[in-house]
């Protein structure tokens, strides 16, 4: 398992748990790791990913090749304020997954018409990329007494 690198934005994932998927007798397990971050640019929303992550003798030294399998939901969490403009698709966290070739990465864009943040994880990968994703979307809502509800379109850069 390679440690989480090259995040950009973001102060860096934040490990929820690990739940073992296959056992190996002396090297550590197969494992999913669920892990969560906030979004640097909208703050109110958080993701959580999950990732499998490969153990054995390779995943021991951190030289597996880790698969493309992503999940990710993200959710309002309080009052949705932008600390700044964004263009579509940019990216909200990117980790690398192998030594030279893989990154996983989540990006974000604004659907204009109904006013939602929409999420996309991917991997992508130098020579051939994948085609394994997941999308999440945050309808932009009132959250407690605060009524104003900001327009994600006033945000995207042009």
């Amino acid at each position: 398992m390679l440690a989480p690198a090259g995040i950009v934005h973001a102060e860096g994932p934040d490990l929820i748990f690990r739940k073992s998927t296959v056992w190996k007798m002396l090297t550590p397990d197969d494992t999913l790791a669920v892990y969560g971050i906030d979004d640097p640019v909208a703050e109110g929303v958080a993701c959580h990913y999950t990732l499998p992550e490969r153990g054995g003798i390779k995943g021991m030294f951190g030289v597996a090749e880790e698969v493309s399998d992503a999940s990710l939901a993200c959710r309002q969490i309080g009052p949705i304020h932008f600390k700044e403009k964004f263009a579509q698709g940019d990216v909200v966290f990117s980790e690398r997954r192998s030594l030279v070739f893989k990154r996983v990465q989540i990006v974000r864009g604004c659907d204009v018409r109904r006013n939602v943040l929409v999420y996309l994880v991917y991997s992508d990968k130098l020579i051939e990329g994948s085609p394994k994703n997941s999308t999440s979307s945050v309808p932009i809502m009132p959250w407690g007494a605060n009524a104003e509800v900001p327009k994600c379109a006033d945000w995207v850069k042009q």
